[in-house]
Protein backbone atom coordinates (compact mmCIF):
# COMPACT_ATOMS: atom_id res chain seq x y z
CA UNK A 1 0.00 0.00 0.00
CA UNK A 2 1.01 3.78 -0.32
CA UNK A 3 -0.11 6.25 1.47
CA UNK A 4 0.19 10.31 -0.46
CA UNK A 5 0.29 12.46 2.32
CA UNK A 6 2.47 15.18 3.89
CA UNK A 7 3.59 14.83 7.47
CA UNK A 8 2.38 17.04 9.84
CA UNK A 9 -0.78 17.57 9.13
CA UNK A 10 -4.33 17.14 10.40
CA UNK A 11 -5.79 14.52 8.03
CA UNK A 12 -2.69 12.41 7.08
CA UNK A 13 -2.57 12.32 11.31
CA UNK A 14 -5.43 10.43 11.37
CA UNK A 15 -4.96 7.85 8.47
CA UNK A 16 -1.18 7.47 10.68
CA UNK A 17 -2.36 6.92 13.35
CA UNK A 18 -4.77 4.18 12.20
CA UNK A 19 -1.91 2.83 10.79
CA UNK A 20 0.19 2.50 14.06
CA UNK A 21 -3.03 1.30 15.60
CA UNK A 22 -3.45 -1.52 13.61
CA UNK A 23 0.24 -2.09 12.83
CA UNK A 24 0.45 -1.60 9.45
CA UNK A 25 3.03 1.74 9.50
CA UNK A 26 5.47 -0.94 8.00
CA UNK A 27 3.68 -2.61 5.72
CA UNK A 28 3.23 1.03 3.94
CA UNK A 29 4.98 3.52 1.33
CA UNK A 30 4.63 7.08 2.17
CA UNK A 31 5.03 9.23 -0.84
CA UNK A 32 5.17 13.12 -0.18
CA UNK A 33 2.89 15.57 -1.87
CA UNK A 34 4.20 18.90 -1.84
CA UNK A 35 0.99 20.57 -0.47
CA UNK A 36 2.71 23.40 0.46
CA UNK A 37 4.14 23.78 -3.25
CA UNK A 38 0.54 23.45 -4.92
CA UNK A 39 1.34 19.83 -5.62
CA UNK A 40 -1.86 18.90 -4.57
CA UNK A 41 -3.70 20.64 -7.06
CA UNK A 42 -1.79 19.18 -10.44
CA UNK A 43 -3.58 16.75 -12.49
CA UNK A 44 -0.95 14.32 -11.59
CA UNK A 45 -2.46 14.15 -8.22
CA UNK A 46 -6.51 15.37 -8.94
CA UNK A 47 -6.27 11.96 -11.03
CA UNK A 48 -5.85 10.29 -8.01
CA UNK A 49 -7.87 12.75 -5.77
CA UNK A 50 -10.14 14.69 -7.80
CA UNK A 51 -10.75 17.04 -4.24
CA UNK A 52 -7.11 17.39 -4.43
CA UNK A 53 -6.96 16.73 -0.86
CA UNK A 54 -4.54 14.41 1.22
CA UNK A 55 -4.34 11.38 2.11
CA UNK A 56 -4.86 9.29 -0.15
CA UNK A 57 -4.43 5.48 -0.10
CA UNK A 58 -3.26 3.83 -3.01
CA UNK A 59 -4.18 0.08 -2.89
CA UNK A 60 -1.84 -2.66 -5.22
CA UNK A 61 -4.84 -3.37 -7.79
CA UNK A 62 -4.42 0.50 -8.65
CA UNK A 63 -7.46 1.55 -6.71
CA UNK A 64 -7.20 5.01 -4.66
CA UNK A 65 -9.09 5.71 -1.47
CA UNK A 66 -9.21 9.32 0.06
CA UNK A 67 -11.27 10.66 2.83
CA UNK A 68 -10.10 9.47 6.35
CA UNK A 69 -13.07 7.74 7.42
CA UNK A 70 -13.19 5.11 4.06
CA UNK A 71 -9.69 4.55 4.61
CA UNK A 72 -9.48 3.88 8.08
CA UNK A 73 -13.30 1.99 7.29
CA UNK A 74 -10.77 -0.08 4.90
CA UNK A 75 -7.69 -0.72 7.33
CA UNK A 76 -10.32 -1.37 10.36
CA UNK A 77 -12.63 -4.32 8.19
CA UNK A 78 -9.08 -5.41 6.09
CA UNK A 79 -6.62 -5.85 8.30
CA UNK A 80 -7.43 -7.70 12.09
CA UNK A 81 -9.74 -7.49 14.35
CA UNK A 82 -12.11 -4.53 14.16
CA UNK A 83 -11.24 -2.17 16.83
CA UNK A 84 -11.85 1.04 15.39
CA UNK A 85 -14.79 1.33 13.51
CA UNK A 86 -17.03 -1.02 15.41
CA UNK A 87 -17.91 -4.75 15.38
CA UNK A 88 -21.17 -4.76 16.01
CA UNK A 89 -24.41 -2.85 14.08
CA UNK A 90 -25.15 -0.83 17.05
CA UNK A 91 -21.30 0.11 17.59
CA UNK A 92 -20.62 0.93 13.85
CA UNK A 93 -23.52 3.04 13.74
CA UNK A 94 -22.62 5.05 17.59
CA UNK A 95 -19.29 5.24 16.49
CA UNK A 96 -20.03 6.33 12.88
CA UNK A 97 -22.30 8.96 14.68
CA UNK A 98 -19.70 10.49 16.84
CA UNK A 99 -17.43 10.76 14.64
CA UNK A 100 -19.13 12.90 12.36
CA UNK A 101 -20.10 14.75 15.52
CA UNK A 102 -16.33 15.62 16.02
CA UNK A 103 -15.25 15.67 12.75
CA UNK A 104 -18.05 18.33 11.54
CA UNK A 105 -18.10 20.46 14.92
CA UNK A 106 -14.41 20.06 16.48
CA UNK A 107 -12.10 19.22 13.33
CA UNK A 108 -13.14 20.99 10.40
CA UNK A 109 -14.63 23.70 12.47
CA UNK A 110 -11.08 24.67 14.06
CA UNK A 111 -9.59 24.12 10.19
CA UNK A 112 -12.14 26.91 9.12
CA UNK A 113 -11.13 29.27 11.54
CA UNK A 114 -7.05 28.49 10.74
CA UNK A 115 -7.95 29.21 7.28
CA UNK A 116 -9.80 32.14 7.29
CA UNK A 117 -9.38 33.70 10.21
CA UNK A 118 -5.92 33.69 10.41
CA UNK A 119 -2.85 33.84 8.37
CA UNK A 120 -3.37 29.75 7.82
CA UNK A 121 -1.51 28.84 5.15
CA UNK A 122 -0.48 31.99 3.97
CA UNK A 123 -1.37 34.03 0.68
CA UNK A 124 -0.33 31.88 -1.93
CA UNK A 125 -2.85 29.07 -1.11
CA UNK A 126 -5.25 30.61 1.07
CA UNK A 127 -6.77 32.39 -1.71
CA UNK A 128 -10.05 33.03 -0.15
CA UNK A 129 -10.92 34.21 3.54
CA UNK A 130 -13.76 35.07 5.14
CA UNK A 131 -12.88 36.24 8.50
CA UNK A 132 -16.68 36.33 9.75
CA UNK A 133 -17.18 32.48 9.15
CA UNK A 134 -13.70 31.60 10.74
CA UNK A 135 -14.87 33.64 13.95
CA UNK A 136 -18.38 31.65 13.41
CA UNK A 137 -16.44 28.37 13.68
CA UNK A 138 -14.43 29.02 16.53
CA UNK A 139 -17.08 29.91 18.73
CA UNK A 140 -18.72 26.28 17.26
CA UNK A 141 -15.83 24.04 18.64
CA UNK A 142 -15.34 25.29 21.73
CA UNK A 143 -18.91 24.45 22.41
CA UNK A 144 -17.85 21.21 20.72
CA UNK A 145 -15.35 20.86 23.37
CA UNK A 146 -17.64 21.49 26.07
CA UNK A 147 -20.26 18.42 24.63
CA UNK A 148 -16.99 16.15 24.22
CA UNK A 149 -16.44 16.86 27.67
CA UNK A 150 -19.76 15.34 28.77
CA UNK A 151 -19.46 12.12 26.73
CA UNK A 152 -16.14 11.59 29.07
CA UNK A 153 -18.44 11.74 32.35
CA UNK A 154 -18.82 7.86 32.57
CA UNK A 155 -16.43 6.95 29.46
CA UNK A 156 -12.35 6.81 29.36
CA UNK A 157 -13.17 7.31 25.65
CA UNK A 158 -15.15 9.45 23.43
CA UNK A 159 -17.36 6.69 21.71
CA UNK A 160 -17.36 4.42 24.96
CA UNK A 161 -14.91 1.97 26.67
CA UNK A 162 -12.39 1.51 23.98
CA UNK A 163 -10.29 3.85 21.65
CA UNK A 164 -12.02 4.63 18.00
CA UNK A 165 -11.82 6.29 14.94
CA UNK A 166 -13.67 8.87 17.52
CA UNK A 167 -10.62 9.43 18.99
CA UNK A 168 -8.49 9.94 16.55
CA UNK A 169 -10.36 12.36 15.20
CA UNK A 170 -10.22 14.25 17.77
CA UNK A 171 -6.80 14.18 18.38
CA UNK A 172 -6.17 15.45 14.58
CA UNK A 173 -8.46 17.69 15.68
CA UNK A 174 -5.87 19.18 18.67
CA UNK A 175 -3.22 18.86 16.80
CA UNK A 176 -5.11 21.76 14.46
CA UNK A 177 -5.82 23.48 17.20
CA UNK A 178 -2.48 23.80 18.60
CA UNK A 179 -1.56 25.80 15.16
CA UNK A 180 -4.45 27.59 15.42
CA UNK A 181 -4.06 28.89 19.22
CA UNK A 182 -7.23 26.97 20.70
CA UNK A 183 -6.51 25.21 23.78
CA UNK A 184 -8.78 23.22 25.99
CA UNK A 185 -10.95 25.17 28.54
CA UNK A 186 -9.48 24.57 32.00
CA UNK A 187 -12.87 23.91 33.59
CA UNK A 188 -13.17 21.03 31.00
CA UNK A 189 -11.03 18.52 33.35
CA UNK A 190 -12.59 15.06 31.78
CA UNK A 191 -11.54 16.32 28.64
CA UNK A 192 -8.13 17.42 29.52
CA UNK A 193 -7.47 13.97 31.39
CA UNK A 194 -8.90 12.12 28.02
CA UNK A 195 -5.95 14.06 26.09
CA UNK A 196 -3.23 13.13 28.11
CA UNK A 197 -4.35 9.65 28.82
CA UNK A 198 -4.85 9.59 24.41
CA UNK A 199 -1.31 11.31 23.85
CA UNK A 200 0.57 8.65 25.89
CA UNK A 201 -0.43 6.43 23.48
CA UNK A 202 2.11 4.46 21.77
CA UNK A 203 0.18 4.98 17.96
CA UNK A 204 0.47 8.57 18.44
CA UNK A 205 4.28 8.61 18.96
CA UNK A 206 4.60 6.30 15.92
CA UNK A 207 2.48 8.46 14.07
CA UNK A 208 3.87 11.66 13.87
Amino acid sequence: MKIHDIAGFANPLRVRIALAEKGLLDQVEFVPVDVMGGEHRKPAFLAKNPSGTVPVLELDDGTFLSECTAITEYLDHAHGEKTLTGRTALERGIIHMLQRKVEAGFLNAVGAYFHHATDGLGPVLETYQNQDWGRHQREIALKTLVWMDGLLEEHDYLAGDQFTVVDITAMAGFAFASAAGIAIPDDLTRLTAWHQRVTARPSLARAV
